[in-house]
C-alpha cells in the first residue's frame, strides 16, 4: 500500500491559514488601490486588530454573550498579541513558491 503524501495544491487549509491569507490579501489589495506609506499602513492594520479585539471581547460579555469559554483579559491578551507580533518579526522568511525562480523545466 502506498502512503498518501499530501500535495500542496490539494492540502486542506486550516482555519488559521485561511484567515492569515484573507487578511494579507485584503491588506495588499487595499494598498494597491490606495497606496499609503508603509508604516502608516501598518499602523492602520494594528488599529484594526485592536478594533477587532474590542468587538470580539464585547461579543463575549454578559448573559447573552458567546459561551465558548474565552474570557477577555485585555492586559494579558495584549501581551499575547505583542508576543505574536514579535515572533512574526523575528521569524525567518519562509519560502514562497510564487516568488521562487524556476530551476529548470520538467
Amino acid at each position: 500500500m502506498k502512503a498518501h503524501i499530501p500535495h500542496a495544491c490539494t492540502e486542506t487549509c486550516t482555519a488559521e491559514d485561511a484567515l492569515d491569507e484573507a487578511l494579507r490579501r485584503a491588506f495588499w489589495q487595499s494598498l494597491n488601490r490606495t497606496p499609503l506609506p508603509a508604516m502608516h499602513a501598518l499602523e492602520v492594520a494594528a488599529r484594526t486588530i485592536g478594533t477587532l479585539y474590542r468587538q470580539v471581547a464585547q461579543a463575549h460579555e454578559g448573559p447573552n454573550g458567546c459561551r465558548c469559554g474565552w474570557e477577555p483579559d485585555p492586559d494579558c491578551d495584549l501581551i499575547v498579541l505583542e508576543a505574536n507580533l514579535a515572533a512574526a518579526l523575528l521569524q525567518p522568511p519562509q519560502s514562497d513558491l510564487a516568488r521562487m525562480q524556476p530551476a529548470g523545466r520538467a
